[in-house]
């Protein structure tokens, strides 16, 4: 099978799949999240990097986050457990999908 060439950078993902993009960074937070390879970090110069998905990547991010909002406590107790600071859960909370 061919590795795939294109990635999206997650703020364009944010608006695609109507995400807030802090919801989709603390997910990125834990490579365990995204199966291998569907998820990349890019150098974008000496002072920092960006995060991009694979259209699987996309597909796997939709398919946890639909699997978290099933769940008991759903976002908000994923966003705990991932031990997130309260000031960050509470702005995630209140923005909903792509705030």
């Amino acid at each position: 099978m061919a590795r795939p060439t294109l990635f999206y950078a997650m703020d364009y993902i944010a608006e695609l799949i109507n995400e807030n993009i802090e919801l989709l960074a603390e997910v990125a937070r834990n490579s365990e999240n995204i199966d291998e390879g569907e998820m990349i970090h890019v150098s974008d110069r000496a002072d920092g990097s960006i995060i991009a998905f694979t259209d699987r990547g996309i597909e796997n991010l939709q398919d946890f986050l639909a699997d978290v909002r099933s769940q008991v406590g759903g976002i908000r107790q994923f966003l705990v457990d991932a031990q997130c600071e309260p000031e960050v859960i509470e702005r995630i909370m209140a923005a909903g999908p792509s705030g």
